[in-house]
């Protein structure tokens, strides 16, 4: 029988607290939800009034590995669900809102997905967000160099760009922005890949053209789709080690000239968000939001 456990007033079941997850450090399903107990109070907030999807992997990320964006089997009744548009009709999603449902969600073991969108305004995108990619040899570093680019281009526009390590080999760039679609924002995100391709030809492609990839950094400017979700700030990734898709400051982007440098795992974050706190929290102030160029809604 799973031990039981109290969890902001909610009793939660929990299972096989000793199996290691991440047989390349040992990292166990207990550490797992141990991390997640200690970046609650940052995490939260970057997914309140998001639908969730989950990607799955109980096994570890050697097991099976898979997506449920459907609210899953034997999900508590007190655990939020919300109906979500989708062009394919309507769907039941989970909403994280507190601890005890963060706490359940960790106990699936996955990776946290959110869209560039809050439930209350589906319609239109509240993050721009722009997942760089290196196709070897390039690594973080070369993506380092095009989220320098990236930020100053977003800011001439009026837009504020914060970087976080995706968690696997890339960068992510996150900004706030309002008064757009989930369309406008991927036709303006297209719109600046297009630029730094321009700029950068020997280091950016905003195409997935596998062919064309090596020594180059895709610029993938497609999540910005309102049926598309990006790794979550802070959530654990499927890979090799506990990687964490963590915050980092420009400086150290500025500085980054050794891939090792941008790899952050579970056991860095509590030391970090001591000394930096969430470097992300500009993000949840939507009046700092800039205005996307050329969207119907922001004239």
């Amino acid at each position: 029988m799973s031990p039981i456990t109290l969890v902001a007033g909610r009793r939660l079941s929990v299972s096989n607290l000793d199996k290691v997850l991440y047989p390349a450090t040992g990292f166990t399903k207990g550490e797992v939800l141990h991390y997640y107990a200690v970046v609650a109070d940052v995490l939260l907030p970057h997914l309140r009034d998001r639908p969730v999807s989950f990607l799955r992997y109980p096994d570890g990320p050697g097991g099976q590995v898979f997506f449920t964006k459907n609210v899953p089997p034997g999900t508590p009744d007190w655990v939020t669900t919300a109906e979500v548009p989708r062009s394919e009709g309507p769907a039941r999603m989970v909403v994280l809102d507190g601890l005890a449902a963060l706490m359940w969600a960790a106990n699936l073991v996955t990776e946290f997905h959110t869209p560039q969108w809050v439930l209350a305004e589906p319609a239109e995108a509240d993050r721009i967000v722009f997942d760089l990619d290196p196709g070897a040899p390039a690594s973080v570093v070369e993506c380092c160099a095009v989220a320098l680019w990236l930020r100053e281009r977003l800011r001439a526009d009026g837009i504020e760009a914060y970087a976080k390590t995706s968690g696997a080999k890339g960068l992510h760039l996150l900004a706030g922005v309002r008064g757009a679609s989930s369309a406008e924002v991927s036709a303006y995100a297209k719109r600046l890949a297009l630029e730094a391709e321009r700029a950068m030809p020997d280091l950016v492609l905003h195409r997935m053209t596998r062919s064309l990839r090596g020594g180059k950094v895709f610029v993938d400017w497609s999540q910005n789709a309102g049926r598309k979700t990006t790794a979550t700030p802070y959530t654990l990734r499927a890979r090799d080690e506990p990687t964490v898709s963590a915050p980092v400051t420009w400086r150290e982007v500025e500085e980054c000239r050794d891939p090792g440098r941008l790899v952050l795992r579970a056991d860095d974050m509590a030391d970090r968000l001591r000394l930096l706190g969430d470097l992300l929290a500009p993000l949840l102030d939507r009046t700092t939001h800039g205005a996307v160029p050329g969207a119907a809604a922001s004239e």
